[in-house]
């Protein structure tokens, strides 16, 4: 039992939040005197009720984000309901802004928006010890980075062992991008580096592998990037058999020489960029106040894609005010044509507080009022257009990004990839009505067909899926035309059975 609970919903178990490990690292006094608790948003909020009353709390506080803030209302609905004595504190960026306008803000006893180290900490003493406060919202003190506790031995060895483990050599973000709520930040603000890695170095002792750093600009700073690279390059060296794996944002257009040099030491398996290039769109990027050297930022990505063993995960948003479909296809086709292992495309979302909100009226944008805020229309996208980037979006995904069709997506995409993968999502869509759970053995099927109905020859086809699916680890068979193909455990089972029978004949 504690009298402070900690606790948000993530959306998935893997994940961990970093959020919440700093405000009890950061609890002072109070921290032994609380506990983490979290949860997946797919859970029944009356069992999370359950769990949090179990530890009979004075204090739960909850990080609130865009993902899980409906779930989350649900769940201090009913935790109030059935005790109304249990003091609710909110925050996180999903309740930083826009308070008044949200139903959450509005049952919570109190709010704490934008960074709460240290300002949570101060609520709890003054809730539990006195005077209470007056406020009910809280606007947090952002401290100099070096007077927090870093949260890192707040992650239990059963994280480490199988959730990814977050964190962050900076804060903040000098680029003032619309869509993103680091717009509103001064700057980036570095962690003292030499505690972080003694921090980093005991994780990995204790056994954590998964790296996700959650910096903005984690190359903004090259010499700060390549002490942190230098650091796993040494892990690697003297554990060789058993290496990390580290996931950074890069800047598309910012890679010095000493960086390429040292990312050419990280071994397949190891190392992985997350980058954005958001749009190619020259009056796009200008529109939202976005500064990036596109030819550059190509000249990276292809260098890092031919030169180094990292994987590539590069981000598109459709839907920016003013850009419309031939815009979009145009910086699609330019990204694919560098060849990075996934291309996430992502439609336009009105955060909370995000200057984007400027453009609305004037671009004719519309969004969803539920979370997450995505955009429904604009002056230069129909709504019947925007759920068609919807479709593409995810079909591309399962297709493009999954890794399953290596060899059948060059069929697919041919000489004109958005046209063609745009043509084929229109008629996925007709011919199953269905986005999501699609039996693998029947994507496989309606890529035959579409292929073979635009033309590729059926046994081209054919030779490419079977051997997609072979090398996809898939368990069942697929039906391509006249020719039967089954997954190599099949096969397998057939040929044991075979031989049982043989031997055990007469």
């Amino acid at each position: 039992m504690a009298s402070i609970v900690l606790s948000t919903l993530n959306s998935r178990y893997s994940h961990a939040s970093l959020g919440l490990r700093y405000l009890r690292a950061n609890l002072g006094t109070w921290r032994n005197d609380s506990v983490i608790r979290e949860f997946v948003v797919r859970a029944p909020a009356s069992a999370i009720v359950d769990a949090l009353l179990a530890e009979h709390p004075r204090i739960v506080g909850f990080g609130v984000y865009i993902w899980n803030v409906q779930q989350t209302t649900e769940v201090i609905r009913q935790l109030k309901a059935r005790d109304p004595g249990v003091v609710v504190v909110i925050g996180g960026p999903e309740v930083s802004h826009e308070v008044d306008a949200q139903e959450i803000c509005r049952i919570a006893d109190h709010v704490v928006t934008g960074w709460g180290d240290v300002t949570f900490a101060r609520l709890v003493a003054a809730l539990l010890d006195g005077p209470r406060p007056l406020n009910r919202v809280h606007a947090g003190e952002q401290p100099p980075l070096e007077s927090l506790a870093l949260p890192y031995r707040e992650y239990s060895d059963a994280d480490l062992a199988n959730r990814t483990v977050y964190v962050e050599a900076s804060r903040g973000c000098p680029f003032k991008c619309e869509f993103c709520l680091s717009a509103l930040d001064r700057t980036a603000w570095p962690f003292p580096l030499e505690p972080l890695l003694a921090e980093l170095s005991h994780l990995y002792d204790r056994g954590a592998r998964h790296f996700k750093f959650v910096d903005r600009t984690f190359n903004l700073k090259a010499a700060t990037a390549a002490r942190i690279l230098e650091f796993f390059i040494g892990l690697i060296a003297t554990r060789p058999g058993d290496p990390p794996f580290l996931h950074f944002e890069l800047i598309p257009d910012h890679l010095p020489e000493a960086l390429k040099v040292q990312i050419t030491r990280f071994p397949p398996g190891t190392l992985q960029f997350e980058i954005g290039i958001q749009t190619f769109d020259v009056a796009s990027q200008r529109r939202i106040s976005r500064r990036q050297d596109n030819a550059t930022a190509e000249a990276v990505i292809r260098w890092l894609r031919e030169h180094t063993a990292a994987h590539l995960h590069v981000d598109l948003i459709a839907g920016l005010p003013g850009e419309d479909l031939a815009s979009f296809a145009a910086g699609f086709d330019r990204l694919v044509a560098l060849n990075p292992h996934e291309i996430q495309v992502g439609l336009l979302k009105r955060l909370r507080g995000a200057p984007i909100a400027r453009h609305t009226a004037e671009f004719g944008m519309v969004y969803d009022t539920a979370p997450p805020y995505q955009v429904m229309q604009t002056g230069a996208l129909d709504a019947g257009t925007v759920q068609r980037l919807v479709r593409f979006a995810r079909y591309w995904d399962l297709v493009a990004n999954s890794g399953r069709f290596a060899h059948t997506l060059p069929l697919v995409l041919a000489d004109a990839p958005f046209g063609r993968f745009m043509e084929f999502a229109d008629w996925l869509h007709a011919a199953c009505g269905q986005t999501h759970s699609i039996a693998i053995e029947r994507l496989y099927e309606l890529v035959h067909r579409w292929l073979v109905e635009k033309g590729v020859a059926p046994l081209e086809a054919t030779a490419a899926l079977a051997g997609d699916y072979r090398r996809s680890g898939a368990r069942g068979r697929l039906e391509l035309g006249e020719v039967r193909v089954l997954a190599p455990a099949v096969r397998h089972r057939r040929r044991l059975a075979s031989r049982q029978s043989r031997h055990l004949a007469p």
